[in-house]
């Protein structure tokens, strides 16, 4: 039968949950080698786990809820009060190793849960009512001036630029329309290097045209993607013609 070992310097070896919740619990202990040593976790009198030397558990506890330690054979023995210190100083020593250990844990787990609430969405329109956009004899960035929505604020909607404020796979797109009278191209730019274009002809025939595409990207933080429209050419600056992006996952 288990009996529950109250150490000299605790007066009950009792830990009682004042609210409910997820508790971590460590045990260590040290014994002289005459007898065998097992203890156990005990939750309201239910063993949870078993040690020798040491071990850890997360508990979900209610309130009141009691854990103790108990030794789980008859002839389990520790170092009586005369190995206080030593016993003291060689917790302390795995104690400290042992949250160390942990520390380094829930720094891993609160970057994973900053690199979860990290969210970057954007959509912007052009912004133009009925005007069009160009044709103009240079290349010019495209400032989609309303925005529709901006969360992570990475979208300049004075520059028509888009900085990755972190590391990771982003996802644009970019729609227009526009009159058959010019050619229409808007190319894509991640930095100064084009990625992709959407494209039509001028034709006399057919009166309105509609352009589109979308990729992945890889960026780095500070990295730029926007998009220009190339010279000669024009789209409408209605609510047709978008730019919109989103954090896919960070890296």
């Amino acid at each position: 039968m288990a009996e529950t070992y109250h150490h000299p310097l605790l007066p009950t070896g009792n830990f009682t949950a004042p609210v409910a919740g997820v508790y971590y619990f460590t045990v260590l202990h040290h014994a002289g080698g005459d007898h065998g040593t097992e203890l156990g976790f005990y939750k309201n009198s239910w063993r949870e786990t078993a040690h020798n030397g040491e071990n850890a558990a997360f508990l979900q506890l209610q309130r009141g809820d009691k854990i103790d330690t108990g030794a789980t054979t008859d002839d389990a023995q520790l170092s009586s009060s005369s190995d206080t210190s030593t016993i003291m100083r060689e917790f302390r020593e795995k104690l400290q190793a042992m949250e160390t250990r942990l520390e380094g844990s829930e720094n891993q787990i609160l970057e994973l849960k900053t690199k979860e609430s990290t969210k970057v969405i954007f959509s912007a329109e052009a912004g133009r009512g009925d005007a069009s956009i160009g044709p103009f004899n240079t290349d010019t960035t495209v400032i989609y001036k309303k925005v529709i929505t901006n969360i992570g604020n990475a979208y300049s909607q004075s520059t028509g630029i888009f900085a990755a404020p972190v590391a990771g796979v982003y996802y644009f797109s970019i729609f227009y329309h526009a009159s058959g009278s010019h050619g229409s191209m808007l190319r894509l730019f991640k930095n100064s290097e084009e990625i992709v274009i959407a494209h039509d002809f001028q034709s006399d025939s057919d009166r309105a045209d509609n352009g589109a595409n979308a990729v992945f990207l890889q960026l780095q933080h500070g990295d730029q993607v926007y998009v220009q429209l190339a010279a000669n050419s024009h789209i409408w600056g209605a609510s047709h013609s978008t730019f919109s992006g989103y954090l896919v996952g960070q890296i």
